[in-house]
């Protein structure tokens, strides 16, 4: 397959296995959206969805947050790992929310990367999921899968988002990033991976990656 055509059977696998596209993190606006990506940083989404009822049981909103002390907040937080940083973010960002924005979660790349604790890739989910703008943030799943793909050569997660939106369409960026992260999970792990189960990778790996796979898989027997 050239690269376009294996472009095109990544889409259409994806779609077949992931029709209707679940949020990974539990959410009710862009608010708990943003803390919920926040908290996601080394940390697996499960633990964040357990973490932000309690949270937000407390503080969904920024007016609210800003009300608690930090400690309070690392102390509900500490699961998520990164605790200290994390809850000084969570706590200044609510703080400019308020200030400069509305109380209101900002519409743009640029007011979102001001925030505390928000980087590109945070920004990213954001105005993907909560605004609906086209954006593909790429994480670790990403990454992985799209170097195993052949897609990317990159050796950071910024090169592989720009090859993503370079040959995938702009209009399915937002539900093409969630569906590679689901793949990512269910059949193309770092760990226990199973390239059987990997058809994607299977039809359309790179050489070097299906052979290193071979080698461990016959020298594990």
């Amino acid at each position: 397959m050239n690269k376009q055509e294996r472009v095109t059977f990544v889409i259409n696998t994806l779609n077949e296995l992931y029709p209707t596209i679940p949020i990974p993190l539990n959410h009710k606006d862009p608010y708990t959206l943003l803390i919920a990506v926040l908290l996601s940083a080394q940390c697996t989404d499960v633990r964040v969805n357990q973490i932000t009822p309690l949270l937000f049981a407390k503080a969904d909103n920024p007016y609210d947050m800003i009300k608690m002390a930090v400690e309070e907040i690392k102390e509900i937080i500490r699961p998520c790992g990164l605790s200290p940083m994390k809850s000084k973010g969570i706590l200044g960002l609510s703080h400019i929310l308020i200030d400069k924005h509305g109380g209101e979660v900002p519409q743009s790349f640029e007011y979102l990367e001001e925030l505390p604790a928000v980087g590109h890739k945070t920004a990213s989910v954001v105005m993907s999921q909560a605004f609906g703008v086209p954006a593909f943030p790429v994480d670790t799943h990403i990454h992985r899968l799209m170097y195993r793909w052949n897609l990317t050569n990159g050796k950071n997660v910024v090169q592989t988002e720009k090859d993503a939106k370079r040959i995938f369409p702009e209009e399915i960026w937002n539900d093409l990033h969630l569906q590679i992260i689901w793949y990512g999970r269910e059949y193309s792990q770092a760990r226990g991976w199973d390239l059987e189960k990997d058809i994607i990778t299977k039809t359309i790996g790179r050489k070097t990656v299906l052979e290193d796979y071979t080698k461990k898989y016959t020298s594990s027997k």
